[in-house]
């Protein structure tokens, strides 16, 4: 008997939130995702969306019990690091500051085994990395 694991299936990073309107200002409007769906979540009509990124998918779903993950739910991995913190800068993303990390002036750190990370987080304190191994 054969068993089939998860590892032959893709997978969705979901990312709960408090408000879709908010969330929906920040990781369009800021991030720069587009739309890719748009359904119901937890009964609320219109309460989940879908980004295309990458090759993945995104889904951002409101629901009471969302927000404030302290660790890092979803991480983009780019090819031009200071490019894309300019864009999100300007944007208006705001780069928080950890004690212990070694992040530079704009929040840049050396990243574990090499390269370069910054975490920015949405309306509702989820923590979002963008990492390259420039």
């Amino acid at each position: 008997m054969s068993r089939m694991g998860l590892s032959d299936f893709p997978v969705r990073a979901s990312i709960g939130v408090t408000d879709i309107h908010r969330a929906v200002n920040f990781y369009e409007g800021i991030l720069g995702l587009e739309k890719a769906g748009e359904g119901p979540s937890a009964g609320i009509e219109g309460g989940g969306r879908t980004y295309r990124a990458g090759g993945t998918m995104l889904n951002v779903f409101e629901t009471p019990t969302a927000g404030g993950a302290k660790s890092t739910v979803a991480t983009w991995y780019v090819d031009d690091l200071d490019f894309v913190l300019n864009e999100l800068i300007q944007a208006g993303a705001e780069v928080p500051r950890y004690d212990g990390l070694g992040q530079d002036e704009r929040g840049v750190a050396p990243r574990a085994g090499g390269g370069r990370i910054f975490w920015i987080a949405d309306p509702d304190g989820n923590t979002i990395a963008v990492e390259a191994d420039e």
